[in-house]
């Protein structure tokens, strides 16, 4: 029989040290890697990757032949870049709850996918599965702990922990970009100004998982209910 002693646990804060007492009595401590960090690991698991899509000026005129409103089949060298119309689009994807982010950036960049999108997504303490970009290896000195494939030598997933499942990929990410050019092919071009609220529509689409009333209400843009009568 356990005496709990009410009287003093009568606030939230006060109730949490008790149980941490009772329970962890020599502090909190991941159970995988015994570490004691400030934070508690959360197991997060998460992707993060980049695509590239090709989106030029389309409908700005351009009287220079040599300077088309967009390229099609784009084959510009290196990484794309805002500049040589091969957007990147970052992208996060949460294993666990199927949450996804997408961002437009204009470059590449360890700033731009890195410290100004992979970190903000992301808890602290998340496993991040990547590919093998180079921008990538900064995630485990932001408090992130990361795993690569490297596809250059065509590795795709790969079973760190022995525990027969393949938990290192970014798989989910690499079809979503397949669902996201799919999504963008009807319009036959985008200009690069207006693609970020293009790939914002797909991103809520796919976060919406059902269609729902709330859903319908804001398609329609009706902010109230419908009365149906008593």
């Amino acid at each position: 029989m356990m005496d709990f002693p009410i009287i003093d646990l009568m606030d939230e804060h006060a109730c949490y040290q008790w149980l941490l007492g009772l329970l962890h009595p020599k502090g909190l401590a991941c159970p995988r890697c015994g570490g004691t960090a400030a934070y508690v690991h959360r197991f997060y698991r998460e992707e993060a990757d980049e695509a590239y899509q090709n989106a030029g000026e389309k409908g700005v005129p351009h009287t220079d032949p040599a300077d088309p409103p967009r390229r099609r089949a784009n084959k510009a060298v290196g990484h794309g870049t805002w500049e040589n119309d091969r957007v990147p689009i970052a992208g996060v994807v949460g294993r666990d709850n199927g949450r996804l982010d997408l961002k437009v950036v204009r470059r590449p960049s360890r700033a731009e996918l890195v410290d100004g999108f992979v970190v903000p997504t992301t808890h602290e303490g998340t496993v991040v599965a990547t590919d093998d970009g180079c921008v990538y290896a900064a995630l485990p000195g932001l408090g992130r702990r990361h795993a690569s494939v490297n596809h250059a030598h065509s590795e795709w997933a790969r079973d760190d922990d022995g525990d027969g499942e393949r938990e290192v990929h970014d798989n989910t990410l690499e079809g979503i970009w397949t669902g996201l050019r799919e999504y963008l092919r009807p319009f036959r071009g985008v200009n690069k100004v207006y693609l970020a609220p293009y790939v914002a529509m797909f991103r809520w689409a796919y976060n919406l998982k059902a269609i729902t009333p709330r859903f319908l209400r804001t398609l329609l843009g009706v902010s109230i209910l419908t009365y149906s009568g008593p």
